[in-house]
């Protein structure tokens, strides 16, 4: 293989790009298994005092992940995060009105690999999503896994990420007086598996439990769809019964995470490594779906809720894909 090695005379803005995105993919790859060890080394140090403290406080704050959350507008705001949303680029496009009079449980398609442009619009300032929708905070929902790990835990929430637990998605989706976003990656975990450039297909036929929360909570649904959110990363191929895809599926069952084989470009150079790609990412956010406070779903009235979703999401789809590159003939494949 030929190596593409990155230019000498690169741009400062650039370089600050590219260790803005590094640090980023290292966060969700390397973070959590660092402030693991570090918590251990702690413990067997001198130090072991401070690792009881903070070892009391994580029994005090256990809860946290799943009521609310404990964001900081500061690490929100962090210059860092612009020159990640610069990277790619990635755009919030905003097509309706949001009254921060409700609350909104947003749908997030495709994952994507890392769903770069769901923490880029969802847990940072850079893209301007209070400018868009004023009166309105967004919480990235995570596997609880995350929350259980020392330090990381605090510094996931700082950055407005939640617990996905069903209590999580309640304790946003109730609060009086509106304004709160819980924004869900629908697909979760097995959608990440056939993320790669030009895929379309969507884990959502049998994923209802969204649905019947926000007709518990009558939080109104909002489709959204982030353009170039596949194309990001190349995958090792995985075809469906092959050997690697049973393997990452039951890995996926044991442990709640996918674990794609991805890679793309590198540091300093363009051939192979595990930094995504350079190309733009546009979050359409659709129009909402009007949700009547259903305390006790049926199954009928979930599944009327769900058709209304999916025609919704198409719509969103169809409307924008000419936008973005998307060639006429190609659609959403649900699956």
């Amino acid at each position: 293989m030929k190596i593409e090695f990155a230019p000498l005379n690169i741009p400062l803005e650039r370089r600050l790009q590219t260790a803005a995105v590094l640090q980023w993919v290292f966060c969700f790859i390397a973070l959590a298994q660092c402030c693991l060890a570090a918590f251990v080394l702690l413990c067997l140090s001198d130090l072991w005092p401070l690792a009881a403290l903070y070892a009391g406080w994580l029994l005090l704050d256990w809860d946290t992940p799943s009521t609310g959350g404990r964001r900081s507008q500061w690490v929100q705001g962090w210059r860092t995060w612009r020159y990640f949303k610069d990277y790619f680029p990635i755009s919030l496009v905003k097509t309706a009105e949001l009254p921060p009079q409700h609350n909104y449980l947003f749908g997030f398609h495709p994952h994507g690999v890392l769903v770069a442009g769901a923490f880029g619009n969802f847990c940072t300032t850079a893209s301007g999503f209070g400018g868009l929708f004023p009166g309105l905070s967004p919480h990235l929902l995570m596997l609880p896994f995350w929350f259980k790990v020392p330090f990381i835990r605090d510094y996931l929430m700082s950055g407005g990420l939640v617990s996905s637990e069903k209590r999580s998605v309640s304790h946003i989706l109730s609060r009086p007086g509106g304004g709160n976003v819980a924004v869900l990656a629908v697909g979760g975990a097995p959608e990440a598996l056939e993320a790669r450039p030009g895929a379309l297909t969507l884990q959502v036929l049998n994923r209802k439990g969204f649905i019947k929360l926000a007709l518990k909570h009558g939080a109104h649904l909002v489709p959204v769809f982030s353009f170039g959110e596949n194309e990001l990363f190349d995958q090792l191929e995985n075809p469906a019964g092959s050997a690697l895809r049973g393997l990452q599926e039951r890995l996926q069952k044991l442990m709640g995470i996918a674990l794609p084989l991805f890679h793309a470009r590198g540091v300093f150079q363009y051939s192979w490594g595990l930094l995504p790609y350079r190309r733009p990412i546009r979050t359409v956010v659709g129009w909402p779906i009007a949700v009547p406070l259903t305390p006790s779903p049926s199954p009928e009235e979930v599944d009327a809720l769900h058709a209304r979703y999916l025609q919704g999401l198409s719509q969103l789809f169809e409307e924008h894909k000419g936008h973005y590159g998307i060639p006429p003939h190609r659609y959403l494949n649900f699956i």
